[in-house]
């Protein structure tokens, strides 16, 4: 028998009541539950011990909470609604439009389900099975399919009203499920047969917006309220912290709070007036709310101890080496088959097993097409690396993405040279391999061929080849410079 349960309830769209919120807590610290987390699909997660698993279970069916044990069966639904009003104004997609588009879910999906706003990059486009993504006309919806267990993507031939949404799902969701079809066109046949939809065509695909992540964290004003950003490094959050914010939202009339796919929360509309009760609450609690932007960036699996653990290994080097990572997003894969949101994606690869048990793993690493984490093209940056060389590598990746940022901008944008600064200025040239766009910096050298820091590419050895691919040093091509 398991000594402990992870016991799930999922938050639609990332939206929860203070009033339930609170009910869920004091129930789970009757159980014996001091810290719960948010997962990266938006949803309340605990781990419970098996000898009052039965008591927790009696108490949540008596006030009516659904929950699971098996998080894979029942994925929650997910969206940006979390950030509107925060990050952006002035399309279509209000706050209520998110909302009359949850009263239409009356069953429990199967499939991951995504709501976007297209404007923003703060919550994914793609990691859901059905992913409704905001078109620029009024109420009116993409719909991009992954079909579950693949990374093929197509989208829906006509773009879905928001009223009909809930019942578009549900026709894929069988379509796909019970029936088995995954082809697009038998999909889409199987779908449209026998029921209609208002719909428009697609003139054009949807344009991913330039990945940005914003500022998530501590006391924001907009307009005349503020929102507060509540982030922790180890993605745990006290319960008893918990329950004081619900009793606090309660106390000061604010509706909602909203979970974040960076296992994050997100409390808006608090009034100047409150702003002294929420510092007071912070304060009793010992919550920092400014951390480094470095460590806001990131994605582990949820109930993953080794993500979080390699996480903070690499961010103490980043911090020592004042990598700038602005721009890029990183995620962290420790187990096959799951999902994290990234631009850069850190993979464990056992290569030494006894059965089930992997006794050696090294690590691969990877960045999405464009550096932009809702691509679903991954290119291979280093792999079989070992702990002590992800660092080093890291930073390089980063080096070489402020290299390419620099190359495309603008000159009409660049500013002018500061003619009176005599500081002198060290280029160092960029060596990149046409097959697998791994780049040779002459500041790190190249470590798993025994190349030292400081090696110019021209006094490589004649038989040096590409650590990724083994491409021959003669196939490489010079590429942007980085200045130092």
């Amino acid at each position: 028998m398991r000594d402990y349960y992870t016991l799930k309830i999922n938050l639609p769209a990332g939206i929860v009541s203070p009033g339930t919120l609170q009910t869920i807590l004091r129930l789970a610290y009757a159980a014996n539950v001091r810290k719960v987390q948010f997962g990266a699909r938006q949803q309340l997660l605990m781990t419970v011990h098996y000898e009052v698993m039965r008591f927790l279970e009696k108490d949540l069916h008596q006030h009516g909470i659904v929950y699971e044990t098996n998080p894979e069966e029942y994925p929650n639904i997910i969206s940006s609604y979390c950030g509107e009003d925060v990050f952006h104004t002035g399309a279509w997609l209000r706050e209520s439009e998110y909302h009359t588009i949850l009263d239409q879910f009356e069953y429990r999906p199967r499939l991951k389900i995504n709501l976007s706003d297209s404007r923003q990059s703060f919550t994914p486009f793609f990691t859901g099975n059905l992913n409704f993504i905001a078109s620029p006309e009024p109420h009116f919806w993409y719909l991009y399919v992954r079909p579950k267990r693949t990374n093929s993507l197509f989208c829906w031939p006509e773009l879905i009203y928001s009223n009909h949404i809930g019942r578009m799902a549900h026709a894929v969701e069988k379509a796909m499920l019970d029936s088995g079809h995954h082809d697009e066109q038998a999909l889409v046949r199987a779908v449209t047969e026998g029921q209609s939809f208002i719909t428009q065509p697609v003139g054009q695909e949807v344009d991913l917006p330039q990945f940005s992540l914003p500022y998530y964290e501590g006391f924001n004003r907009y307009g005349q309220r503020s929102w507060l950003g509540l982030y922790r490094p180890d993605e745990q959050f006290s319960v008893a912290f918990l329950l004081d914010l619900c009793a606090l939202c309660l106390q000061t009339r604010i509706g909602e709070l909203c979970s974040t796919p960076w296992k994050s929360l997100i409390i808006k509309g608090i009034e100047e007036k409150d702003r002294a009760a929420w510092s007071f609450v912070l304060g009793k609690h010992n919550i920092n709310v400014r951390h480094a932007a470095n460590g806001l960036a990131w994605q582990t699996e949820d109930h993953s101890d080794e993500g979080s653990q390699l996480k903070n290994y690499i961010l103490r080097y980043f911090d020592r080496d004042d990598t700038r990572t602005f721009g890029l997003c990183f995620g962290i894969q420790t187990r096959p088959k799951t999902e994290v949101f990234g631009s850069v994606l850190i993979r464990k690869r056992p290569i030494l097993r006894i059965g089930q048990l992997a006794l050696f793993s090294v690590y691969d690493l990877f960045y999405t097409e464009n550096f932009n984490p809702n691509s679903r093209v991954y290119h291979l940056f280093e792999k079989g690396l070992l702990r002590l060389h992800l660092p080093n590598q890291l930073n390089r990746l980063c080096r070489t993405f402020n290299a390419r940022r620099l190359a495309q901008t603008p000159d009409t944008i660049r500013p002018e040279p500061d003619k009176t600064d005599t500081t002198p200025v060290v280029v160092v040239p960029l060596y990149e391999c046409p097959h697998c766009l791994t780049v040779y910096d002459e500041q790190y050298g190249d470590c798993l061929n025994g190349i030292a820091p400081g090696v110019s590419f021209a006094n490589l050895p004649a038989e040096y080849a590409c650590p990724t691919c083994d491409a021959p040093r003669s196939e490489f091509r010079s590429v942007a410079h980085a200045i130092v």
